[in-house]
């Protein structure tokens, strides 16, 4: 049981990390912050500290979700293997459900994890990482096709 709240703990400190991130990049004020998110300006300020071990995880997934933060959550046999990696923000992208990228990134997920050792666990995820970001890049690079190419004319 102890190994299930460590890996929580690592997980609510990983999550908050990121929100911090995001919040402090804003250049607001907490106040403004805080509003946006939907939380209290005290919430805001323990998250930006690190003193989360109060907040439960699905507010901070809540927090996240509405920051605009893409997460990949990482568990593990160790706690020291759990973590919560950013890997892109969602503000108006289109995700791209149907491309092989995304194909190959869920399968990559689907792979039988339970006969891996943790060194090949952590390869998988990094290579899972790998195809998350080259399908972000793609997006990125669709949507700046798309807004520069000239208004159609009817």
């Amino acid at each position: 049981m102890l190994q299930d709240e460590a890996t929580i703990q690592s997980l609510r400190r990983d999550i908050a990390l990121q929100v911090s991130k995001i919040a402090r990049r804003s250049g607001d004020t907490q106040v403004l912050v805080a509003r946006r998110l939907g939380i209290p300006q005290p919430t805001l300020s323990k998250i930006n500290n690190g003193r989360v071990h109060d907040l439960s995880i699905e507010l901070l997934l809540r927090v996240a979700i509405r920051a605009g933060l893409v997460l990949t959550l990482q568990t593990g046999r160790d706690a020291e293997e759990a973590g919560a990696f950013i890997s892109g923000l969602v503000r108006g992208s289109v995700p791209a459900t149907g491309s092989k990228l995304a194909k190959e990134a869920r399968k990559s997920l689907q792979a039988p994890e339970n006969h891996l050792t943790p060194i090949e666990r952590l390869e998988a995820f990094l290579q899972h990482n790998q195809l998350l970001a080259a399908l972000h890049q793609a997006g990125r690079a669709a949507e700046q096709k798309r807004v520069l190419q000239p208004p159609h004319t009817a």
